[in-house]
């Protein structure tokens, strides 16, 4: 693992990588990963006071001052809100944005949480993982395919449960302890959906909500003050059983998840 790994979070909209997975990205760079992160679609419908055309290009400022904070590289969404889908025209979008990037580390969501969103984002990418070698596969804008290994990671969903309430519960854990204010700092940058989410989602304290699902991850399943849970996709037709470069890169701050 001499050349520097390549990390790259992808997930719905502008917030969930802060909320769900900045943690976990935040110890990978500070591990001496390249990181990079893209958010699906534009938040275009996360206000009651704006349009739609400012909200996207407000939330897309907040965006990338957040992933400024974190060292990384911010890539434009592709869709609306409510307009991510698992079709053959997103998905060559998205397999265009693997090729360019070429992780070594996908970080994504859930594939089972509480909006289609979500769950599409997480499909879409990991679909366009395992397209990265496909030579026949063209994409928009054509690239052309890779075969380097890429290992894929789901983050827990918000609520910790799916759709059915039925509680989704990590392989792993991260510690993420020592870059708790960070990440706090990271979603601060989203101030427009302060309002928005307490007012559509009954979230009493935007900033206070994200810490209290990471203390609840860490204690319930870590033995730690705030941790990321995280679930490990299959490795066939992405990289060998025993590849596993998250775990590798963060060492003592990864440990399997308590059962309780």
């Amino acid at each position: 693992m001499s050349e520097r790994m390549v990390a790259l979070a992808v997930a719905a909209h502008p917030d969930d990588i802060e909320f769900l997975m900045a943690g976990t990205l935040l110890l990978l760079g500070r591990a001496g990963a390249e990181l990079h992160v893209c958010n699906l679609a534009n938040g275009c419908y996360g206000s009651q006071v704006t349009g739609k055309e400012e909200t996207a290009r407000i939330r897309s400022e907040e965006a990338r001052e957040a992933a400024r904070l974190a060292g990384a590289v911010w890539h434009p969404p592709y869709f609306d809100d409510t307009g991510i889908f698992y079709d053959a025209p997103s998905l060559a979008k998205v397999t265009a944005l693997m090729r360019e990037v070429r992780p070594d580390i996908l970080l994504t969501l859930s594939r089972y949480d509480y909006m289609e969103d979500h769950e599409y984002a997480a499909r879409l990418a990991c679909a366009a993982a395992f397209n990265r070698c496909l030579p026949s596969y063209v994409t928009e804008p054509p690239l052309p395919a890779y075969g380097k290994p890429v290992a894929v990671y789901h983050a827990l969903p918000h609520s910790l449960m799916d759709m059915q309430r039925t509680p989704v519960v990590p392989e792993f854990v991260v510690d993420i302890g020592e870059v708790m204010p960070l990440k706090r700092e990271m979603l601060s940058r989203h101030a427009s959906q302060k309002a928005w989410l307490d007012a559509t989602q009954g979230m009493d304290s935007y900033l206070d909500s994200m810490a209290d699902a990471a203390r609840e991850v860490g204690t319930r399943y870590g033995g730690c003050a705030y941790a990321e849970g995280w679930r490990r996709h299959n490795h066939m037709g992405y990289c060998e059983p025993e590849y596993a470069p998250l775990q590798t890169l963060l060492g003592t701050a990864v440990c399997v998840a308590a059962t309780r």
